[in-house]
């Protein structure tokens, strides 16, 4: 096969660019917002000398990882027609001190998924590991990213 046979053969994806802007305000403190999208405070946690009540880089860490496996759950989900009821969770960033620095070792998240019928509930657990192992946030980092789902079904439709 030539060189321009293999180019052709390879599928073609698209690539994205995200952007925020951040303006400092004080302090250890800056305001965050992206085209299009509300402006919020951030700061340093309070352990390291920020502010309490404020959205923190470690915060939004742990969200992104929880978010992104909430996101690629309801994708998957409506395309397999999962009669899904609610989906909630929580999620614990562990940050610690390894060779030499702060970094964020472990996230684990605890979603609570709700399905209509007794039936879905393998669905529902398939679904939410393969989330799990799709989730391109938790593929991005370095932290062990560990999954404990509940399913549970709604007996009053």
């Amino acid at each position: 096969m030539n060189d321009i046979q293999q180019t052709q053969s390879k599928p073609k994806y698209k690539s994205f660019h995200y952007s925020t802007n951040l303006r400092w305000v004080g302090d250890r403190a800056g305001m965050m917002n992206a085209e299009g999208k509300p402006e919020f405070r951030v700061a340093s946690p309070p352990e390291f000398k920020g502010e309490e009540g404020v959205w923190t880089p470690e915060d939004l860490f742990v969200a992104a990882v929880e978010t992104c496996t909430m996101t690629t759950f309801l994708a998957f989900a409506y395309r397999k027609k999962l009669p899904l009821k609610s989906y909630e969770s929580k999620a614990e960033g562990k940050l610690e001190f390894v060779d030499g620095g702060y970094r964020f070792t472990r996230v684990i998240l605890k979603p609570v998924i709700v399905v209509s019928s007794a039936d879905a509930i393998d669905e529902a657990q398939k679904i939410i590991h393969t989330a799990h192992e799709k989730c391109l946030i938790a593929n991005s980092i370095r932290a062990e990213v560990e999954i404990e789902p509940e399913i549970l079904y709604d007996t009053f439709r």
